[in-house]
């Protein structure tokens, strides 16, 4: 190390003190400016140390002292940084005040649409929100917001609504023709049997939302056509094996078929019950070929007479009362026709029976058009072939 200045008191008139000697004020003794003294300047003299000796800490860039420009691109990256990444400190920043970030100089203001607002429901029409529906309550004159079914719920009324006058003419025009073709040929039945076994697969596949089903459905008709076979190739008087061995068939394909389905456990379950019982009740149709010539005829014509009644515009319990007693009446008169005589009363009100059991489920939870003319028509008369098959066999 450098020998250090020696200490002592300050004389500034000491003439044995050089000008210039070495201290902290040496360049600016060398460099003094015209006119000045360098005798009259004040001069330190004391202990210092060796710089040399300890580190030198570099001096911090300019601009790290500086507060952080606004880059006008600086919204635009921080919005689609990273928003996990770990934020990192800056060296040498020190705290100013907040700067306001500024708009992106190309982004244009977005006009925010109006909130749609239903008719009577704007500012000033009266109750806050709260107060007003999203739909006004049930009217006469018809809302074209809502279904028709939703209304009916709204105003207290079943929502279940009958086929009506057109599809029961339809299910009395094929009774009739089942019961004239009966006691013809058995060939003869078999062509208005097979339309309704038909429209039976296609309505309750319908019925239960399920449309288009083609698949369902034409597996249900083709088991229907194979128990329609095999009565007709085993005869009469072996229709129950005929028409129970196609049927645990056809149950059997539909849950092997479900099971190979790539769709849900709900739908698979769902399409399942849907295809067991189109197949049951389009197999069960077969039951009019397996029975008596007579007793069919006697079974179609009630069923006729029964479904006409019950679409005449009177109450429910007095149209099913009607009902019943029309369809007696018309068994006794076909019966006395066909030798059956007073037993076709208890055989047509039996069939009549059915047929208001499936003209009641074709008619739940408002059902489409399409429904009333497919399953509204066919239900009843393929609910009441299993009654006509036993029954007919039962009385003679």
């Amino acid at each position: 190390m450098s020998e250090p200045y020696q200490s002592g008191p300050y004389d500034p008139y000491d003439p044995h003190r050089q000008a210039g000697a070495a201290g902290p004020w040496q360049g600016y003794d060398q460099q003094a400016p015209p006119g000045h003294d360098p005798q009259l300047t004040q001069q330190w003299q004391g202990q210092t140390w060796e710089t040399q000796s300890h580190p030198q800490t570099p001096a911090a860039p300019e601009t790290a002292y500086l507060p952080p420009r606004d880059n006008p691109y600086q919204a635009q990256q921080q919005h689609f940084a990273d928003p996990y990444a770990q934020p990192q400190a800056q060296p040498y920043a020190q705290p100013h005040a907040p700067q306001p970030r500024t708009a992106q100089p190309y982004a244009q203001p977005q006009p925010q649409p109006e909130p749609a607002t239903a008719p009577g429901h704007g500012p000033g029409a009266g109750p806050g929100p709260e107060a007003a529906p999203d739909y006004g309550p049930a009217t006469l004159v018809g809302n074209a917001r809502i279904t028709d079914a939703q209304r009916a719920r709204l105003e207290g009324r079943s929502p279940v609504i009958e086929p009506g006058m057109q599809p029961a003419l339809l299910t009395a025009v094929l009774g009739l023709l089942l019961a004239v073709t009966a006691p013809a040929a058995p060939y003869a039945l078999v062509v208005p049997l097979v339309l309704l076994q038909a429209v039976t697969a296609a309505g309750w596949f319908r019925l239960n939302g399920m449309w288009p089903a083609r698949q369902g459905i034409a597996l249900a008709f083709a088991g229907a056509l194979t128990a329609d076979v095999a009565v007709l190739a085993a005869g009469r008087d072996h229709a129950p094996a005929a028409i129970l061995g196609p049927l645990g068939a056809w149950v059997l394909l539909s849950l092997v078929l479900q099971l190979r389905s790539h769709a849900s456990p709900d739908e698979r379950m769902y399409g399942l019950m849907a295809t067991v019982a189109s197949t049951a009740l389009s197999v069960l149709a077969t039951g009019y070929l397996g029975a008596g010539p007579h007793a069919v005829s006697v079974g179609a014509a009630a069923v006729a007479v029964a479904v006409l009644a019950r679409a005449l515009p009177l109450p429910t319990p007095v149209s099913v009362v009607v009902s019943l007693l029309a369809a007696a009446g018309a068994g006794i008169a076909v019966g006395g026709m066909t030798g059956l005589g007073a037993k076709g009363a208890l055989l047509g009100g039996a069939a009549a029976a059915c047929a208001l059991i499936g003209h009641r489920v074709a008619s739940y939870d408002y059902p489409s058009r399409f429904v009333h003319f497919t399953a509204g028509v066919a239900l009843p008369l393929s609910a009441a072939a299993p009654v006509v098959w036993v029954l007919g066999r039962a009385l003679g």
